[in-house]
């Protein structure tokens, strides 16, 4: 069962919230994090997974856990989220289901964000993907929100501190190294493909770095963070 933890920022009288599907994580999540309250100026709710942790979900697809992550969804929905995204970009593969269940705006993942920008961009192989594990990430992950197998893809050292501290779910570490680790791998990752037009962030975890990443590599990016603004923007015109 979907285990509620605490609220962000508690939503007003008729104020809109972002509610945040989470998995089972304590590893910290420095501002820009779709896991930290102050990385919004709305009002956000959270839904916690157990057992869905980052290994499980990442490296194991979430097996068995499909039914909970819906579960957590349908509950943050009766809170009154206007908009519900969730904690991890590999969710995508339960896109479909959990969009299904829901009667408010969801994205599962930043991956959301392909088709649009293969329209805007020029195709798949103009929009570059940094992932959280290049092994992982699948084509199907991709194809299952109208991504293509086309779109470049890297992924981060698994012997990295990212790697330790996010996918090995460690309660501290050295967030300015996972910082620097993100944003190199990301400039060579851009280096490598001199086509590549945009960025997207497929791990909810490196938005805390996406500033640095568009400096450096001299590219757009997007991530969940600026996916979730788009759906809360369009919930407060309502």
């Amino acid at each position: 069962m979907a285990d509620h933890i605490a609220d962000g920022r508690a939503p007003g009288p008729g104020q809109p919230a972002l509610g945040v599907v989470m998995l089972d994580t304590v590893f910290p999540r420095p501002p820009g994090d779709i896991g930290n309250p102050a990385t919004f100026a709305f009002a956000t709710r959270y839904q916690r997974v157990p057992a869905a942790s980052p290994r499980r979900v990442v490296f194991g697809q979430a097996e068995g856990l499909g039914g909970a992550f819906v579960e957590a969804a349908l509950a943050l929905q009766a809170q009154g989220c206007q908009a519900i995204v969730t904690s991890c970009g590999f969710l995508a593969l339960h896109h479909r289901e959990m969009a299904a269940a829901l009667r408010v705006p969801f994205a599962s993942s930043a991956l959301c964000w392909l088709p649009t920008l293969y329209q805007v961009c020029g195709g798949p192989e103009a929009v570059g993907v940094l992932t959280a594990s290049a092994g992982a990430l699948s084509d199907a992950h991709l194809e299952a929100v109208g991504g293509s197998a086309r779109s470049p893809r890297a992924g981060m050292d698994e012997a990295g501190e990212f790697a330790r501290v996010i996918l090995g779910n460690q309660p501290e570490g050295d967030m300015a190294r996972v910082g620097q680790e993100v944003v190199e791998t990301a400039v060579r990752f851009a280096a490598a493909h001199p086509r590549l037009r945009a960025l997207v962030l497929e791990c909810t975890n490196m938005p805390p770095y996406a500033a640095e990443i568009a400096r450096r590599c001299r590219l757009p990016v997007f991530d969940l963070v600026s996916l979730a603004r788009q759906l809360m923007a369009g919930a407060a015109a309502r």
